[in-house]
């Protein structure tokens, strides 16, 4: 680094239990996003617990339980609020311990530079460079457009964290920074891989007879996803590209199997575009000094505008249940808070932009609840109390172990009518008769 930089450094450097100092009671905090999150500078502010009073904490996807939380059990300091739940999230939110905030992602930057204030910003980033920039690593999403609005921005380096090119805004220099700590660099969140069922390899048959050369993928996370990109990296397509919200490990093993190449993208040709990482050591390392990823703000890579540009966007979802009238739930069960909308929205309403791009909605056909019995996703109805997170007139395919449907330009009764068809086969008659009881399906209109 530059004599400048490195005097600047060390004018800026302090402990993590000073930088927790200039937090005030009353006070918006902003914690960087999954993988990135502030160690060191989590656990300085929870020892001021008894200090301390109404102090907002966001950040999108908690990934380990905040010692801010396990010091206030009964939430009378520090308020969480995450703008996508993730499992810690969840746990956290049955204990009434956090709050989700709606929003759609691609909206998140705006939202926060028209609407929010930051006083003090904690973001977890890689050791300054020789041009006295800190990385933000794995994670740019909101991150950046917090940073813009931090009345204090207080960065914690970690060795461990892999420098993520861009893109842009991917970067903070160190003439942006208030104060700098030096964490415990503590390797960063390792994401579990989810294993794959039967089901699961069903549903990928129907994805893949959807995915051409030259295809642009979003893929998410979870055992169907990772069974995609199994496949994927098996098969013999060519020239992939990926463009998408998370980048995960099996967006490495279709790279290093030679699928992914994104020379037919119309924008970021020969980049893998995403807005954050998560997985394990594999994918942090093939992101360090990698000019093949490009780090983005969600703004950019979920912007359904930006999604359509590509040709042959291919969007890989889950959801938790669709109904009759094609509305998908992907974020609750009833009243219980699973996960956020998240980029569902984004990318599904982006594909269908898409020259020959497919929205795949994709769900098992049915579960097991509490009490053992088997229960079916496709509804006559959404559940009462859940959230719909794809409406009726954007969902375009949705897909389940018993075929893939298409349902842009179809009546309400010729998508109950599809639906039905690839709907668990011991539900079929109860669902045409809700069909009927609801005046969307008649006998005269039956299945082939």
């Amino acid at each position: 680094m530059g004599d400048i930089s490195r005097w600047q450094y060390k004018q800026k450097l302090i402990t993590p239990e000073q930088a927790a100092q200039f937090v005030k009671s009353g006070d918006n905090v902003w914690y960087s996003e999954f993988a990135m999150f502030p160690v060191a500078l989590d656990a300085a502010l929870a020892e001021r617990v008894d200090e301390l009073n109404n102090v907002n904490i966001r950040t999108v996807s908690f990934t380990q339980i905040p010692k801010v939380a396990q010091v206030d059990p009964n939430r009378e300091h520090f308020i969480l609020e995450d703008w996508h739940f993730s499992k810690i999230s969840r746990m956290l939110h049955d204990k009434k311990l956090c709050n989700y905030i709606p929003i759609t992602y691609h909206q998140g930057p705006r939202i926060t530079k028209k609407y929010l204030e930051n006083d003090v910003v904690f973001i977890k980033v890689a050791p300054m460079d020789a041009k006295g920039f800190f990385n933000l690593g794995t994670s740019n999403s909101v991150t950046p457009a917090c940073i813009v609005k931090g009345k204090k921005i207080i960065v914690e380096v970690n060795q461990s964290v892999p420098t993520c090119l861009g893109g842009n805004s991917e970067n903070i220099h160190i003439n942006q920074v208030d104060h700098i700590v030096e964490g415990n660099n503590e390797p960063l969140f390792q994401l579990p891989a989810i294993p794959p069922n039967e089901l699961d390899y069903k549903i990928a048959d129907f994805v893949m007879d959807e995915i051409e050369d030259g295809s642009c993928l979003q893929l998410g996370i979870g055992g169907l996803p990772n069974v995609i990109g199994a496949k994927i990296a098996d098969s013999d397509l060519k020239d992939l590209g990926i463009h998408t919200e998370m980048l995960v490990d099996s967006c490495v093993d279709m790279y290093n199997a030679g699928r992914i190449t994104g020379r037919k993208k119309t924008i970021d040709t020969h980049k893998m575009a995403y807005t954050f990482a998560m997985g394990t050591d594999k994918l942090y390392a093939f992101l360090d000094n990698n000019p093949m990823c490009a780090s983005y703000p969600v703004s950019y890579t979920n912007d359904p505008r930006i999604i359509g540009m590509n040709a042959k966007v291919i969007a890989i979802n889950n959801a938790l249940e669709v109904d009759l009238f094609s509305q998908v739930c992907s974020e609750s069960v009833g009243t219980r808070h699973i996960s956020g909308t998240g980029g569902q929205l984004d990318f599904i309403f982006g594909a269908f932009a898409s020259r020959g791009g497919k929205g795949l909605i994709c769900l098992a056909s049915t579960y097991t609840d509490k009490e053992g019995n088997l229960q079916s996703r496709i509804k006559p109805t959404i559940t009462p109390g859940s959230i719909v997170t794809v409406p009726r007139s954007i969902t375009h395919y949705v897909v389940t172990e018993y075929g893939i449907v298409q349902l842009k330009g179809k009546s309400t009764w010729q998508r109950a009518d599809a639906l039905i068809s690839i709907a668990h086969p011991d539900f079929r008659d109860d669902l045409i008769k809700s069909a009927e009881e609801m005046n969307i399906w008649t006998r005269t209109n039956k299945i082939d």
